[in-house]
């Protein structure tokens, strides 16, 4: 009885790799040993960066409200204290684009803070 290989199924696996690995450079885009490697590694490194894009955009916030703060004389801390004590709920992003975008309203919310 002949060697069965369903390599309909080996072709459909090799060329969704190389399909993932299009706009690649060299041989990771065309040879399929190469691009599976660095597909693979392309995952890995998306699969990271999705949660360390939440941790970036954080600090980002926390930058601009620090500096829309401490125009008007406080520090970051002494700001978001003062909103806890008074349960104003908003949140870090809100609070960034009002003090990049809207500084006259970020005004309002540090002038009740203080």
């Amino acid at each position: 009885m002949p060697r069965s290989v369903n390599t309909v199924a080996s072709k459909a696996r090799r060329k969704k790799i190389i399909k993932a690995a299009k706009g690649y450079w060299g041989r990771r885009k065309n040879v399929y040993t190469v691009a599976k490697g660095a597909v693979e590694k392309g995952m890995q490194y998306a699969y990271r960066d999705r949660r360390v894009k939440k941790r970036e955009f954080r600090k980002l916030w926390i930058l601009r409200i620090n500096a829309g703060a401490r125009e008007y004389g406080m520090s970051y801390s002494q700001f978001m204290g003062g909103l806890k004590k008074l349960n104003i709920d908003l949140n870090r992003k809100v609070l960034a684009d009002l003090a990049m975008n809207h500084p006259e309203a970020f005004k309002v919310i540090v002038d009740k803070v203080k």
